[in-house]
């Protein structure tokens, strides 16, 4: 018995210890398929006949997770035979925990092309709704997923064509550490260049401690009722997109402490989740499990901003659709307080609004001359429960009082990623005559649940922080007022700064792939540093034609007068209320000819009457960037955008990575203004950026030990980065260990000699032991404190032409091992556990665009004049993952043209794309002639897949028919025709998903 039947036999012991069934006799489709009818009939008291069991599987089974994920919590419809309509369901969905629980293992699904096999999967209901997979060996989560969904997307899979469609969740272990992740679409996985954050999670206790061995794991997640839990009551199915989303542990723990507070009456309470942790899924999942607590009689969401307003509704919306309204204004707002409608049951406001409500001293619409606060006269006495937002901020504390004194009965609930504790609470409130400062405990008396910064860094759910200080003490030399180099000791000026940015923004934001924010100290400064930039990117273009400046974008808040909505925006901006009551004249029409600037350079039509349009549409081009090709063009999107007081709390983008600080910042405000930074994407982002042009490293160190939760004997080296010279010596290291591993090979260590690495198992080692030199030296690429020794002492240890070289021969290995890999058996061997993570090797510069206008350039250009030649092209485009499928074709039509040629760009996009078909058709005939088709027929297949981006078995029998074989013959031939077209099929979608390749692809 291997190690792997070990720890599976050990797993089904422990399930039955929690009480499941375990099913030995249910090993195949049939089998699976006659204990889930016994299950459905019991449930929904009926008894089907065979064609009805048959009819109910073809409506019931498809590869749609999402439609599958919907079935099993809701009521359905199936007609009889005799035409009647019958109302079942999957599972009991009002009490999961009255459903059956089985385990099976070593399940076979036999297709018609296949024979998988699965280790160990849990029934509900005689539905499959968990998936385990069992390692006797160590893998990256990242591998293991991976896996899964290569076996997904594997021909003739079970997951699109058996009950297996319905599987919630994946479990990966190798027993002493254990993942899991929900089931979705291939779209939402990606493995390759554009890879994205992939959500992987660990277990944990409610004090944040990891349960990672597989018997804990079982104890505290797959028992009975709490695995039913876990599936009914906290995956949420996000409509919008059509996915499946697992809430993490500490949502979780929060949403059962509020729930269990309102359920016991227990008062009131606050959720410390740090920013960045998925507060608004958390809050959205607590409002929506109260909409079915007949004891409540409301749930308010409250935000302070009208922006946060159109946010939360946008989110929860997102999980829900149609979840909440828009209040436009305190009328309707009114008006869905005092609704009967269930759907009116949760409402999204802000505190403004709803402040107004409860005044008293409003006009209203209702009858007999009454005011708001009069016609809510009838909540009073009920029991209403309100969540709010980042509770810490100020105008907060003057609703309280309000809100206390008319809803009695009320529950109030607060998250925040920064409480207020007696150090930094600034917010003075005075009761009778004892003046005091209010922290966070005082108005919500109680901590239900925390889940620090601290904790979310070592989860890795959000970054750690690389912090680079101008100014006193500060590294090196930095800029005077004049914007020329001074020791150390002066802060910088504007124009200092500015010199500053535009010499570091290209290392900050990894060659652009990123943008930024400009905290500035006042909107007069924000206007300067405008223009500034403006002229000093305007220099530089004199100077250098070639010079790419940064799209700069700036955004405040102008004089409210009388505009309420400006005048609402402006209480959560307490530095721009203040300006524009100076010189408000000046302000606007500064930010007149700011958006003018914004207008002409976006070919937008924004003005100041319509400013929260203009303010979406600065989020939207800052959060929508997709990298490195975007339905925004790199043209139309912002670099840098300079703020004074907005985008520093509550705007959240995965593409925002650096911070420059021109403004005074302590406690809450720090951590809130540095959070923007450190949304996780993929490992081309290792940390936030920070560049602070006021030298506040006390202040920094001031907030991370108040922030830092339980832990405050090592918050900065878990915050902070390791210092540069740290990580050169990793550096060091890891490329002392390519060296190593070369010699061994007998070779010297060069890019040329990797081609010379004999086996699969040497060359495997390669990809693991280049990949660390490539993520260390990311990591530096980012750093914009290095000093010109360390620069020196970086080239010395890997030129940057032979990481270029190395970074080449690594994707040719893996180009050259990912098929094998994608062949191999479900094995311990190197290269099937090899995780490329091509994302490393991507580049945000080359995209596509960008190499067409380069190849046009060396058409155009005399040989004379080139400033890259054609091996230099070439050895770039071979250096980056981005064009995978694709870089050889590049390559070769580069080798076909002709320096000084003088082809135009459209030329040159025309020239390759025909280049580009006829080598797709010169590849399709060999398949043609391989398989024994015709290739107009092949052809005309492979047309209607693209065109209908749908995949036909029966098509694909039709093809065959010339061929008169027998089904087994068939069969074969299926497989094996369809193992050599679909990286075909894959390279001819260019990266869009062939949804529904049928049995192929799921």
């Amino acid at each position: 018995m291997t190690k792997e039947q070990d720890i599976e036999q050990g797993l089904i012991s422990k399930l039955e210890e929690l009480k499941y069934t375990y099913r030995p006799d249910i090993r195949d489709r049939l089998t699976l398929e006659e204990n889930f009818r016994r299950k459905f009939e019991e449930l929904n008291k009926v008894r089907l006949s065979d064609t009805e069991f048959e009819r109910l599987k073809e409506q019931i089974v498809t590869p749609d997770v999402f439609a599958t994920a919907k079935l099993l919590r809701e009521r359905n419809t199936f007609q009889r035979e005799d035409g009647t309509p019958l109302q079942y369901t999957l599972v009991h969905i009002k009490e999961w925990c009255k459903n059956s629980f089985e385990v099976v293992n070593q399940l076979r699904i036999n297709t018609q092309n296949s024979h998988h096999r699965y280790d160990v999967i849990l029934l509900i209901n005689g539905v499959p709704v968990v998936q385990i997979e069992l390692k006797a060996f160590d893998v990256s989560p990242r591998r293991a997923m991976q896996q899964i969904v290569d076996y997904k997307k594997d021909p003739g899979n079970g997951y699109a064509n058996s009950l297996l469609c319905f599987i919630q969740l994946f479990v990966v272990s190798n027993r002493s550490n254990t993942w899991y992740f929900a089931n979705n679409h291939s779209r939402h996985f990606s493995f390759d260049a554009d890879e994205r954050f992939l959500p992987v999670y660990r277990f944990a206790g409610e004090d944040n401690t990891k349960i990672v061995h597989l018997d804990d794991f079982a104890e505290a997640f797959l028992a009975k009722c709490i695995l039913a839990e876990m599936i009914s009551r906290y995956m949420v199915l996000v409509a919008g997109e059509q996915k499946l989303m697992m809430m993490r542990p500490y949502q979780i723990y929060a949403v059962r402490a509020i729930v269990e507070c309102i359920h016991q009456n227990r008062g009131n309470g606050y959720i410390w989740h740090t920013t960045g942790s998925g507060k608004t899924l958390t809050s959205f999942k607590a409002s929506i499990l109260l909409k079915d607590n007949p004891d409540i009689e409301k749930c308010l969401f409250v935000v302070d901003r009208k922006d946060l307003d159109r946010q939360t509704r946008e989110e929860f919306n997102r999980f829900q659709e149609g979840c909440v309204e828009e209040n436009t204004n305190t009328e309707k707002l009114v008006q869905r307080l005092l609704s009967d409608d269930y759907a009116d049951k949760v409402i999204v406001t802000t505190i403004q609004k709803l402040g107004l409500a409860l005044s008293g001293n409003n006009k209203s619409k209702g009858k007999n001359g009454q005011n708001y606060k009069e016609r809510l006269q009838p909540l009073s006495d009920k029991r209403v429960v309100f969540i709010f937002d980042e509770c810490h901020r100020s105008q907060f504390g003057e609703n309280h009082k309000a809100i206390k004194a008319f809803f009695p009965k009320a529950q109030l609930f607060g998250f925040t990623g920064t409480p207020i504790f007696d150090t930094n609470a600034t917010c003075k409130q005075v009761e009778g005559k004892v003046a005091s400062f209010k922290t966070t405990k005082d108005i919500f008396h109680k901590e239900l649940h925390a889940y620090t910064i601290t904790h979310a860094i070592e989860d890795r759910n959000v970054l750690r922080f690389h912090i680079d200080y101008f100014g006193a003490h500060a590294k090196g030399e930095k800029a005077d007022r004049s914007g020329k180099k001074a020791k150390a000791g002066a802060l910088p000026t504007q124009q200092g700064v500015v010199e500053a940015i535009l010499a570091k923004h290209q290392a900050a934001t990894a060659g652009r792939k990123f943008n930024a924010v400009l905290a500035t100290a006042s909107i007069n400064h924000a206007i300067a540093y405008h223009r500034l930039f403006k002229e000093a990117q305007q220099a530089r273009l004199d100077e250098d034609d070639s010079f790419q400046p940064l799209n700069i974008a700036c955004l405040f808040s102008p004089p409210a007068e009388g505009n309420k909505d400006v005048a609402q925006l402006q209480e959560d901006l307490p530095q721009e209320r203040a300006d524009n009551q100076e010189a408000p004249n000046e302000k606007k029409e500064a930010l007149k000819a700011i958006i003018a600037d914004y207008n002409e350079r976006y070919s937008t039509s924004h003005d100041l009457g319509n400013f929260d349009l203009y303010y979406q549409d600065v989020q939207k081009r800052i959060k929508d960037q997709q990298y490195p090709n975007s339905d925004l063009a790199r043209a139309h999107k912002i670099d840098i955008v300079i703020v004074v007081d907005m985008l520093l709390t509550g705007f959240d983008s995965k593409f925002l990575n650096t911070l420059y600080v021109d403004k005074n910042l302590k406690y809450h405000g720090l951590i809130q203004a540095f959070s923007r930074t450190n949304r996780v994407l993929n490992d081309t982002k290792p940390y936030g950026n920070i560049l602070d042009f006021r030298n506040q490293e006390k202040e920094v160190d001031e907030a991370i030990a108040l922030f830092s939760g339980e832990d405050t004997e090592r918050p900065k080296e878990i915050w902070l980065v390791d210092p540069a010279p740290r990580v050169i010596d990793k550096l060091k290291k890891v490329v002392s260990a390519l060296n190593t591993f070369m010699q061994s090979q007998g070779l010297d260590c060069t890019p040329e000699q990797v081609a010379n690495i004999k086996g699969d198992e040497a060359r495997a080692h390669f990809v693991n032991v280049f990949k660390e030199v490539q993520r260390c030296k990311t990591q530096l690429d980012q750093y914009t404190d290095l000093s010109e020794e360390e620069r020196i002492t970086i080239e010395a240890v890997i030129a940057e032409d032979r990481l270029r070289g190395f970074r080449s021969a690594y994707l040719d290995t893996a180009q050259r091992l990912k098929p094998q890999q994608d062949k191999a058996g479900d094995d311990a061997g190197p290269v099937r556990q090899l995780d490329f993570e091509f994302v490393l090797f991507s580049s945000a510069v080359i995209d596509y665009d960008y190499i067409m206008g380069l190849i046009s350039r060396f058409s155009q250009a005399a040989p004379r004049k080139q400033k890259m030649s054609r091996e230099q092209l070439i050895g770039m485009l071979s250096s980056t993952a981005n064009f995978m499928d694709e870089r050889q074709v590049m390559v070769d039509y580069i080798k076909t043209l002709k320096e000084g040629e003088g082809l135009s760009e459209k030329a040159i996009r025309v020239g390759y794309e025909a280049f580009k078909a006829d080598r797709f058709a010169g590849e399709l005939a060999k398949t043609a002639h391989k398989h024994g088709l015709e290739t107009d027929a092949l052809q005309a297949f492979v047309d209607t897949i693209m065109g209908r981006m749908i995949f036909d078995g029966e098509q694909l029998s039709d093809l065959l028919v010339p061929l008169a074989l027998g089904w087994k013959e068939r069969t074969t031939k299926e497989l094996a025709l369809m193992e050599d077209l679909i990286p075909l099929l894959k390279k001819l979608a260019q990266g869009r998903e062939i949804s529904g390749l049928g049995a192929y692809e799921n």
